[in-house]
């Protein structure tokens, strides 16, 4: 008797998201301390001078994205953020919105910081410990990064009314000024944190893993 049954094709198996276990538990609370101290301790100025540590912010929000994913959390940062520059503020014994840098382009904050955590977060099914995809994810910080700071650095120009005739040939020259700074400061931060991603990834290997079975 011959059978009709037709052989099913191999399929090959579904891409394995491996940053799924960081989502919950106990790694995402560790990350999640990790990227508030970096921002509380380089966001508060007198902290981070100290320390000589520029602002990891952006920084911050783009790794959120990628590892912690979570819109809550990202609004959880948000709020972090706005109370550490409130606290730096008024402990210096100033009023908050007569601070130079609070502007009504402070708002913006939301949409610069959002643009780093949606871009890190779009990338993190793509992400593993593999040069191809931790290049990817550098690329993806890098234009993160430069959006980021061209809204933020964008709206305080324009909108903050700090400058009495803003004009476009000064808002590039400040661009060139501060652009480079600003997202060779976040690059710093990111390909830290990446190259921490591949040390674990690679010595939290189970033994023999790499080989396959033996027979």
């Amino acid at each position: 008797m011959i059978s009709t049954t037709q052989s099913q094709p191999n399929r090959p198996a579904p891409r394995r998201h491996e940053l799924r276990p960081l989502l919950a538990g106990p790694a995402q609370l560790a990350i999640l301390a990790v990227l508030l101290t970096l921002m509380a301790a380089t966001r508060f100025h007198a902290v981070g001078s100290a320390l000589h540590l520029p602002d990891a912010s952006m920084a911050v929000f783009f790794l959120g994205g990628l590892y912690l994913q979570r819109h809550r959390l990202f609004a959880g940062l948000l709020v972090a953020a706005v109370a550490i520059d409130y606290i730096a503020v008024t402990g210096r014994g100033l009023s908050f919105f007569d601070h130079y840098c609070v502007t009504p382009s402070y708002a913006f904050l939301l949409l610069a910081y959002a643009v780093l955590w949606y871009l890190g977060r779009a990338w993190a099914p793509s992400m593993a410990a593999r040069p191809r995809a931790l290049a990817g994810a550098l690329a993806v910080a890098l234009v993160a990064a430069s959006a980021s700071f061209l809204i933020s650095n964008g709206a305080f120009y324009w909108f903050g009314g700090r400058y009495a005739d803003p004009n476009f040939a000064q808002y590039i020259e400040r661009v060139w000024r501060w652009g480079p700074l600003f997202v060779g400061t976040t690059m710093a931060y990111v390909g830290t944190a990446l190259l921490a991603h591949a040390l674990v990834a690679r010595f939290a290997r189970p033994r023999g893993a790499a080989s396959g079975p033996r027979h």
